[in-house]
């Protein structure tokens, strides 16, 4: 019973990956003009512009966390000594 099934699944595969995709027909191409690039050049520019601060404010966040987390370090050998 095992191995029919597994016969069936290879069969399966097979045949689905032999089969060309019908969903795209490439018989005819889309070009898109000048404009169109510039635009999503545009957008592009603007998500990295978005994308620098927020960088900036994590890279300071965890500068913070990791210089908090050493001065508690440094605070508690000082107070085993003493």
């Amino acid at each position: 019973m095992n191995s029919v099934r597994t016969m069936a699944m290879s069969v399966a595969m097979v045949a689905g990956t032999s089969l060309p995709a019908l969903a795209v027909d490439t018989s005819r191409t889309y070009s898109s003009g000048l404009l169109i690039g510039v635009f999503l050049a545009f957008c592009a520019l603007l998500v990295v512009v978005q994308l620098m601060p927020s960088l900036m404010l994590l890279v300071g966040f965890i500068k913070g966390l990791a210089r908090r987390s050493e001065t508690k370090a440094e605070a508690a050998t000082v107070s085993q000594k003493s």
